[in-house]
């Protein structure tokens, strides 16, 4: 996807606010949440206003985002102005969300990146308006180009449900054949580390760190991608099966992903012989996991992230503080935990009661 290009014609379409919004079939929400000063950030006594960008609207795991976000600016005395793509990999729209952003004379605002690179000039544009950049959940290629990220720890993720799966493997004297549901084939950074990190679990040769689908090993039947969605995880679930009816294992990006394979297998009639684990910790997928449609699941936090970053973006314009990540990392880490009812020696997990008790959507 080509970087979009910046200029005066832009920014005065920018300028058009809200009907530019509603013209590119944005989910643009103002926030009239106003508080007792405390967020003024020019000392005029006028609320703060901080952006949210996120993939979808539609995904729960933004829609959580969006509540924290919310919740935590009504705290702040500040104001969130909200919107999302179209669908999983649309940069245009985010494009046009940072731009609108800039001419409301936002403060800041966070991001869930929908292409971590294409992005990246957008973001470059509203750091010179002087806007405080913060990715969410998604870190932009490279890093450095927002002002802090608050996300889980992604390769992490990955890792405990490779770890999980290796030990119940080995266990049960399986010999593995993974089938792995990707997110885009723009292989957004997110989408990488969680693949990449579930291999390093399971102890698959990972080759080059940073790209999808370089392996050989012979465990692996292959990838396909999903848009993190239901429908889009029943399909790759059906090509892959086409392509190996063996298959014992499902990598899947996200829960909703992994629902759609699931239904893939059942039609298949093989869901009893298929481990599946996933990434997220939202409250279908933990309840999928208690049912045993899923083995084990990373659970993340999204509230935490937004609450975060609301929160730095109103130092920000109060004081003009920026977030520090620390223990040698680029990220600030927002944690994660494996839950599972099938816990695995070795590999550290927590149960559906916990996941439960800490999940959304």
């Amino acid at each position: 996807m080509r970087p979009h290009r910046f200029g005066r014609t832009a920014l005065r379409r920018a300028a058009a606010g809200s009907a530019l919004a509603l013209a590119i079939g944005l989910a643009a929400c103002g926030g009239d949440d106003e508080g007792s000063g405390g967020a003024s950030g020019d000392g005029g006594g006028e609320a703060v206003t901080v952006g949210l960008i996120t993939k979808t609207e539609t995904n729960p795991f933004f829609v959580k985002m969006k509540e924290g976000a919310q919740s935590k600016a009504s705290e702040l005395g500040a104001e969130v102005q909200s919107f999302a793509g179209k669908r999983d990999g649309d940069n245009e729209s985010q494009v046009a969300a940072v731009e609108n952003l800039i001419a409301a004379g936002a403060k800041g605002f966070m991001i869930t990146p929908n292409d971590s690179k294409a992005i990246v000039p957008a973001l470059d544009q509203a750091r010179q308006a002087g806007l405080l950049v913060v990715a969410l959940d998604t870190q932009t290629e490279p890093p450095d180009a927002a002002d802090a990220t608050f996300a889980t720890d992604n390769y992490k993720a990955g890792v405990l449900i490779g770890q999980w799966a290796k030990a119940k493997f080995e266990k049960e004297g399986k010999e593995a054949k993974i089938a792995f549901l990707d997110l885009t084939p723009e292989q957004v950074s997110v989408d990488v580390q969680r693949d990449q990190g579930f291999m390093e679990g399971f102890g698959i040769d990972v080759k080059n760190k940073n790209r999808i689908g370089d392996e050989d090993d012979p465990r692996i039947v292959g990838h396909d991608v999903t848009e993190g969605a239901p429908e889009g995880g029943r399909t790759a679930m059906e090509n892959l099966l086409q392509k190996d009816k063996t298959i014992n294992l499902v990598y899947t990006i996200n829960e909703p992903a992994a629902e759609g394979a699931y239904e893939a297998l059942k039609a298949a009639g093989v869901e009893k012989d298929v481990t599946i684990v996933s990434v997220d910790g939202g409250c279908p997928g933990v309840q999928s996991v208690k049912k045993g449609v899923i083995g084990a699941t990373s659970q993340q936090y999204p509230l935490k992230m937004a609450e975060m970053g609301v929160q730095a973006v109103v130092d920000f314009a109060n004081d003009g503080t920026k977030p520090q990540a620390e223990g040698g990392k680029d990220f600030i880490d927002t944690g994660v935990t494996l839950i599972t009812d099938d816990p695995q020696q070795g590999v550290p997990s927590k149960d559906t009661a916990y996941g439960l008790e800490n999940c959304w959507g």
